[in-house]
């Protein structure tokens, strides 16, 4: 099982005449496109954290890092590993006095996690190369200009 680090290109929403779906676009150093489909706050939490903007008060996603770090765990690396039914499945990869434990979680949340903490998102090559797009994304609009609406 190889992974293959990816960064977050951006937060998006995607339009068509049936639907507003927001989506986090994954891409890595070849340039494949990984789009993964999330809720609205998700989306706001993950493009939050990618701007490295506060907000007034902690998100979720804020008080989960806030409690981690006040029981000395930290944030390893994010693994989006699997497919289902065209849900990704995932596992936050943590580290406490030198042990080392997997949370399943979805990967809107881990993304979430592993931007605010600077961890590495990992996807299987498998996931990428079957996923994974070239493709312009002419239908997707950035989630800030898509809010500003």
């Amino acid at each position: 099982m190889q992974q293959v680090r990816c960064g977050v290109r951006g937060v998006f929403v995607a339009m068509n005449d049936t639907a507003t779906i927001p989506a986090v676009v994954l891409a890595d150093d070849a340039g494949r496109l990984m789009p993964i489909y999330v809720g609205l706050w998700e989306a706001v939490s993950i493009s939050s954290a990618q701007n490295k903007e506060v907000p007034p008060r902690p998100f979720t996603h804020d008080l989960f890092l806030d409690l981690m770090g006040k029981y000395a765990i930290s944030v390893d690396r994010l693994e989006i590993d699997s497919v289902e039914d065209g849900v990704y499945y995932a596992h936050l990869v943590l580290v406490s006095d030198g042990r080392t434990e997997s949370l399943d979680c979805r990967p809107s949340d881990g993304i979430a996690v592993a931007l605010r903490a600077g961890a590495p998102v990992l996807v299987e090559e498998g996931l990428l190369a079957a996923a994974g797009q070239n493709e312009s994304m002419a239908s997707m609009v950035d989630l800030s200009v898509f809010l500003q609406k």
